[in-house]
């Protein structure tokens, strides 16, 4: 059976809202909670390595599971791009030009182990490993490049979340009006969610003096985790009125 799910509207949705989350949950325990981002990045990875063995041992699409470890990945790649970036010094830029490197040698590989890239029939474990360590990098590059269009580039927060959001609205038209292959354009829409909910999240978070509106992690997170929980719900419901029917 299928281990992953159908992608649809509610799947992007789902996925921005994810690592949006991810990116106030791990500014909440990184910086709120003054835990560092480098045990952050060790308690985020047990969390994520805890989830994604549950999820590989599982045989079928349980969307409680998958979106946990989609906010693992998330959660995880944000504290380790800052750590990469911040506290190892190495710099947004650099940061984001190493993790697309990284990202290019896991599609290449998986590419080359299963002649396709497609997520659309997932059952096996060797190919879903592929594509959790795919997910897993991806949403660690965005946080690098989402923290580099808003603090580097001068957009700031919000010209940040609004070149990603109108690079995503191309995607969505080369889907529906052009020939380009629909695997390429899954992937650039997936690396790019990550960095438009890095840049959105840091304009919920951050004071208005510096841009942001001012909610602060915990109480984006709150509100993020409960839309999360609402949209889980309403998912697994679906399916078993699927099932029922």
């Amino acid at each position: 059976m299928k281990k992953v799910p159908e992608i649809t509207l509610l799947f992007w949705v789902m996925k921005i809202c994810a690592t949006t989350l991810g990116e106030t949950a791990g500014d909440l325990l990184a910086q709120t909670l003054n835990v560092g981002y480098g045990l952050s990045s060790l308690i985020l990875i047990g969390f994520f390595v805890v989830v994604l063995l549950l999820q590989l041992r599982a045989k079928r699409y349980v969307p409680a599971l998958y979106w946990s470890v989609i906010l693992a990945t998330s959660t995880a790649g944000t504290t380790m791009s800052d750590y990469m970036d911040r506290t190892l010094g190495l710099g947004y830029a650099t940061g984001s030009a190493i993790l697309v490197v990284l990202l290019g040698v896991v599609l290449a590989v998986w590419y080359r182990s299963e002649k396709s890239l497609s997520v659309t029939d997932i059952k096996t474990a060797r190919p879903e490993s592929f594509y959790w360590t795919a997910i897993l990098v991806s949403n660690t590059l965005g946080t690098a490049l989402g923290d580099y269009l808003a603090d580097d580039s001068g957009l700031g927060f919000g010209g940040g979340a609004l070149l990603i959001g109108s690079l995503i609205g191309l995607v969505i038209l080369a889907h529906y009006f052009s020939r380009i292959s629909s695997v390429v354009l899954f992937w650039i829409a997936f690396v790019l969610t990550r960095p438009f909910g890095a840049t959105f999240g840091d304009l919920l978070t951050k004071s208005t003096n510096k841009g942001g509106l001012g909610f602060g992690t915990q109480g984006s997170s709150l509100i993020l985790f409960g839309l999360l929980i609402g949209l889980v719900a309403f998912t697994s419901f679906q399916r078993k009125e699927h099932r029922l029917s």
